[in-house]
């Protein structure tokens, strides 16, 4: 008999084909008699009831009248959804009839199964497949099949679908098999209401910031007990207890001690108590209630706050504990629930309360003036409070005031400054220009004693110098090149040429005598047949005037570059390049030639003369000479040179970096050792401004740009001491062999033969003067320039003269030092670039390699002759030794200490040793002894510049050992990595660690390394070559995935997520302090968003860099070339801020009409 009696006689017409595996469900002692029988009764029950439309419904007696409405208007609710499901697929099959509010009765089943073909119910049972219903050929009465197929869900995840699961509701709450003392189930349902829970009831997340507080607060301290009295055993470790003892109250003597309710002594005194069910004693009625980690760290907090109240209380004096006071209210607007909800959404939370904590820290600041009304830095960090709070007028009051009162403090004046640059809505060139000229008169008055109620502080002078030059450069980023260069020349002038008869005189009346020099419209410093003022004042208290020398017409040349170079350019473009052409031709001052008649009026361009009111106020008095030597050190490297500016409080880096050639790879391939000489300043030269993607200048000045440079050498060379005429030599020098490579890697070679043969004349010319035939620095340069030039018999000539007249000196000669690692350096690299793609050079090639053989000769100290052949091992042994004697008692001769040029000389002559020790030891020995000197000198140095330089040598030894032999990289990145976490603003290390990590794909590491870097520096420079290092591999990815090629074997895997990653550390740069006023980042950063298609985006960052950088021309000549339909825009906002205009574009449609 079947198990279910309504299919009985189903189950006999199918029982030869049914199959054995659904034989349990046949019943042998079921009858079929009874099931007919049953049948029967249920039909009898169903014709007394046929009134009744639907199923009736079985309501319990003991639910209650609020219950019976809820049940009957669910109950409804299902009667509608079964009508549409009817009405969509037909009847429902028997297995999906199983709720509580239909009744289906046995013969209406029997009915449908005798109806049905038992072919098509085999058919629909056994073959498991899901069709629709209106795919069927052949329309059915019961559509539906049995699928055996598993479920993958099930195995997948860790429960069944929630809707596969069939609800019901329980009639009652016991249950089998439990103790109704001690035990009970739970039959709580979840229903729709409960679904929604509190937020405060959910457990927290790891970035909440309920456990962000907790995680940084501190720890509860745990003490170690001491041994209980009487113990005589002695354990090997100090017991700790669980918690303080402190917090043992009531049942603490249960905590820590093993017992039958607390074996391992882990329980507190609450739960001790409640296991052995007792309560307590006192507080029995008063149920304690846990503490939450919020109310922790709000406790924790709270004892802070009254800390530094205690602290600021009794030392009221204490500037530092100020501070640290109002760097603490970021902590506590940090903590939950201090400025709403913690449920609340974080970036609404955050805005609600920036302002209020800075209005907190500002109510503290006022109160610590009070207290300490002579403290500066209170005072400044209140008025950068203050600029997110106040109006423009009233900061700019409270600045003025603070300035007034503290008129002697350069610091404050350059702080000042800084907010006058940088205030965009307070901002033009004249007003700030006017501000440098108060700021330097001011400072002048209280250094010479006019102002007597304030005294000069320690280094006003550097200061002074520092503010000077940050005016030339900030007139020159705003393109005003000409008044830059009138500042340099005014205050050359006065300082250099001024009669004996103003010298005692205090400096305002002496810019009044100098004002009759500047309008009598005599030639100037760097201009031709200038003599200066002391020879203009000798000759007119003599009564007669000087008579200028005719000057050469050289502007025709350089007029035909004005031209349009294209008419079929757009306009933006066309006014683009006329702008940078005039920039670089007319960034000297416009002056009437006199043999021809001129006067003021015929200059076409009035801003490209210079009135002496706004030079006047900047001249200052330069007394030391080491500070007059760093003034025209300034000035060569504002005109382009090499120059050396380290010598003085130089002003901040960032405010100067406009130049993207920091970040480039200028070292030259086949020069692996000696293309680091002179690293890239960062600073665009005078006459070089132009748009972030056009094309750069390389080193060297227009034709009267050129000949102005020579002019102010030989008019400034005679007033300075021998030692800093070499030294001044030697930069100019350096200048020429800048302009010889720049010519070599353009591969002109007209210009090369051109440029080189000046440079020669001038180096020989040089080297002709008495006192500079025996500075082997100057031999040095010139040899080097000769190699350069591919004339390397003449170079070798050189060296050798060089060698043949120092080497007496021996290693005790830095200069020599330096030539002959040079030479050295040269020899290897000539050897490389000759056997290129070899071993490189080996202990026994190294007797007779020429480098070998130099080193060897400045270890003896005695005669040089050219080398000629195979190098005597007993030398090579003889030298090492006196090297290692040289090295080790040169060392520690840094560490005794000694002031002065001795100093100095002695930190020369160590970077040369080490260098020619380490180079020797890696000809001879190897790589590692090499790297050993190294490690050692830069361990016992303690000069910065010295270990810098070292460091650079160092790392590119390990880069050229790398080309020719298979070396390690971990050697290299340590050596990287050790030298910058010390020296983190050095750009010749960086571009070395850049392209080592670029090369070998190491990004994480990389980014790791950048992160700790930038968070331990202030520095801007490691964060511009951050973004560097990515835009490369952001550049090396697309490459990769715009290839065409199709089956290429890639050498990187496409990269996700750069985009974000770069801007990411964009915006972290521009939030620090010093890279907020950096040009450089915002141009970087507006270009990359445009690049990336994000035209908007980048407008935006470009009205954001105008409220820090407003100075910055070259920002609007980006915007102008990458916005092009808002240049008129951007010109209009260049006037109105009086940034420096050369060509409106009322003169380009002139030019486009001629």
């Amino acid at each position: 008999m079947a198990l279910f009696p309504a299919f009985a006689g189903l189950s006999n017409t199918k029982a030869e084909n049914a199959h054995k595996e659904l034989e349990w469900l046949s019943n042998q002692s079921f009858r079929t008699d009874d099931a007919l029988s049953l049948h029967q009764r249920a039909t009898e029950k169903a014709n007394e009831t046929q009134s009744a439309e639907t199923s009736t419904l079985v309501i319990p007696e003991r639910e209650d009248k609020n219950d019976v409405q809820s049940n009957k208007k669910k109950k409804k609710e299902k009667k509608k959804k079964k009508k549409k499901h009817k009405k969509k697929s037909g009847e429902p099959s028997p297995a999906s009839s199983g709720s509580d509010s239909d009744t289906i009765y046995p013969s209406d089943l029997l009915k449908k199964a005798e109806s049905t073909p038992p072919s098509e119910e085999v058919q629909f049972q056994v073959e498991g497949s899901f069709v629709w219903l209106d795919d069927l050929q052949t329309p059915t009465d019961r559509p539906f099949c049995v699928d055996r197929r598993a479920d993958r869900a099930n195995w997948e995840y860790k429960s069944l679908y929630r809707g596969d699961i069939a609800r019901y509701k329980r009639k009652g709450s016991s249950s089998l098999g439990l103790d109704l003392r001690s035990q009970a189930v739970s039959w709580a349902e979840s229903g729709p209401e409960k679904k929604r829970v509190d937020r405060r009831q959910r457990p927290n997340r790891y970035f909440s910031p309920t456990v962000r507080q907790l995680l940084m607060s501190d720890g509860k301290p745990t003490l170690p007990r001491p041994p209980p009295e009487g113990t005589t055993t002695t354990l090997p470790f100090i017991p700790v207890p669980s918690c303080l003892e402190g917090e043992a109250e009531g049942g603490g003597s249960a905590k820590g001690q093993g017992s039958w309710f607390n074996p391992l002594g882990v329980y507190d005194s609450s739960t001790s108590l409640w296991l052995q069910g007792k309560g307590k004693a006192e507080h029995g009625k008063t149920e304690e209630q846990p503490s939450t980690p919020r109310d922790n760290a709000a406790v924790m907090l709270a004892e802070r706050v009254e800390d530094f109240n205690r602290r600021l209380r009794e030392t009221p004096t204490d500037t530092h504990t100020w501070l640290q006071f109002v760097l603490f209210q970021d902590e506590v607007a940090g903590a939950p629930g201090v400025f709403g909800d913690i449920s609340e959404n974080e970036t609404e939370r955050r805005k609600r309360s920036v302002r209020a904590t800075l209005e907190k820290k500002v109510a503290i600041l006022d109160r610590a003036v009070e207290n300490n009304p002579s403290c500066v830095e209170l005072k400044l960090e209140r008025l950068r409070l203050c600029r997110e709070l106040w109006e423009p007028a009233a900061l700019l009051k409270e600045w003025k005031k603070l300035v007034f009162l503290h008129p002697n403090s350069a610091p404050l004046w350059r702080k000042y400054l800084l907010f006058m640059q940088s205030h965009f809505s307070t901002f033009s060139v004249s007003k700030v220009n006017t501000v440098y000229g108060k700021c330097l008169s001011t400072l002048a008055a209280v250094q010479d004693g006019s102002m007597v109620s304030h005294q000069v502080l320690p280094g006003t002078d550097e200061h002074m110098l520092a503010i000077f030059v940050q005016q030339c450069h900030f007139l020159r980023q705003a393109g005003h090149s000409e008044k830059a260069v009138c500042l340099f020349q005014g205050l050359l002038d006065f300082t250099f040429f001024k009669p004996d008869t103003v010298k005692d005189l205090p400096t305002r009346q002496q810019v009044e005598f100098f004002e009759p020099f500047w309008d009598s419209g005599e030639p100037r410093v760097g201009e031709r047949g200038a003599s200066g003022w002391r020879a203009w004042m000798t000759q007119q208290e003599r009564g007669g005037w000087l008579q200028p020398s005719e000057q050469d017409d050289g502007d025709e040349e350089d007029q035909e570059e004005l031209e349009v170079k294209d008419k079929t350019w757009p306009k933006w473009r066309i006014w683009l390049d006329v702008e940078t052409s005039r920039e670089a031709i007319h960034w000297l001052p416009w002056r009437p030639d006199k043999t021809k008649g001129q006067s003021v009026e015929d200059c076409e361009d009035p801003d490209r003369q210079v009135l002496f009111d706004d030079i006047g106020p900047s001249m200052i008095r330069l007394v030391r000479p080491d500070l007059q030597l760093c003034l025209l050190l300034s000035f060569l490297h504002f005109l382009g040179l090499p120059a050396d500016t380290s010598c003085y409080s130089a002003p901040s880096c960032s405010l100067l970096l406009d130049d993207q050639a920091l970040l480039g790879d200028v070292h030259h391939p086949d020069s692996p050792l000696t293309s680091y000489d002179l690293p890239v300043p960062g600073v665009s030269p005078v006459g070089h401004m132009t748009s972030l993607q056009g094309a750069r200048r390389g080193a060297g000045l227009c034709k009267q740009g050129e000949e102005f440079v020579d002019n102010v050498f030989q008019m400034v060379l005679p007033l300075f001491s021998a030692q800093e005429r070499a030294v001044l030599s030697l930069h100019w020098i350096q200048y020429e062999k800048l302009k010889v490579l720049r010519c070599v890697r353009g591969r002109n070679k007209k210009r090369v033969k051109s440029q080189g043969k000046r440079s020669k004349r001038l180096a020989k010319r040089l080297l002709k003067e008495p006192e500079n035939r025996g500075r082997l620095s100057l031999w040095r340069e010139y040899a080097h320039l000769e190699w350069l030039l591919g004339n390397l018999d003449e170079a070798h000539k050189v060296f050798d003269t060089a060698l043949g007249l120092g080497v007496a000196g021996g290693l005790a000669d830095p200069a020599l030092c330096d030539l002959c690692l040079l030479y050295a350096q040269l020899e290897v690299e000539e050897a490389w670039r000759r056997d290129k793609g070899g071993a490189g050079t080996t202990v026994t090639t190294a007797m007779s390699s020429p480098a070998v053989y130099i080193l060897t000769k400045l270890a003896e100290g005695s005669s040089y002759a050219p080398f000629l052949g195979q190098l005597a091992p007993v030398a090579v042994l003889k030298a090492r030794k006196a090297y290692e004697q040289a090295v080790v008692s040169s060392l520690p001769g840094l560490d005794e200490g000694a002031a002065g040029q001795g100093q100095s000389k002695k930190s020369r002559r160590v970077k040369g040793l080490v260098g020619c020790y380490a180079l020797f030891q890696y000809l001879t020995v190897g790589v590692d002894a090499a790297d050993a000197v190294y490690n050692l000198a830069r361990k016992r140095l303690d000069s910065v510049s010295e270990c810098e330089a070292l460091a650079v040598q160092q790392v590119a030894l390990l880069r050229y050992h790398t080309s020719t032999n298979v070396y390690p990289l971990s050697h290299i990145r340590l050596a990287l990595t050790s030298a910058l976490a010390h020296f983190a603003s050095s750009t010749s290390l960086w571009q070395l660690y850049v392209q080592v990590e670029n090369r070998y794909h190491s990004a994480g590491r990389a980014r790791r390394f950048f992160h700790s870097v930038t968070k331990a520096s202030a520095s801007v420079v490691p964060r511009l070559f951050a973004i560097s290092a990515e835009q490369q591999r952001k550049q090396l990815v697309d490459s990769v995935q715009r290839s065409d090629c199709y089956g290429d074997t890639l050498s990187t895997l496409p990269e996700n997520g750069l985009s974000n990653r770069i801007r990411s550390l964009f915006e972290n740069a521009i939030a620090t302090e010093h890279g907020v006023h950096c040009p450089l980042l915002w141009r970087m950063y507006m270009n990359f968003l445009v690049s990336e298609g994000k035209v908007e985006q980048g407008r935006g960052i470009f009205y954001k860099a105008l409220q820090d950088v407003p100075w910055a021309k070259g920002l609007y000549m980006d915007a102008v070339q990458l916005f092009p339909e808002h240049v008129q825009e951007f010109l209009d906002l260049m006037t109105e801020k009086e940034l420096r205009l050369r060509v409106p574009m009322e003169e380009v449609d002139i030019l486009l009409e001629d």
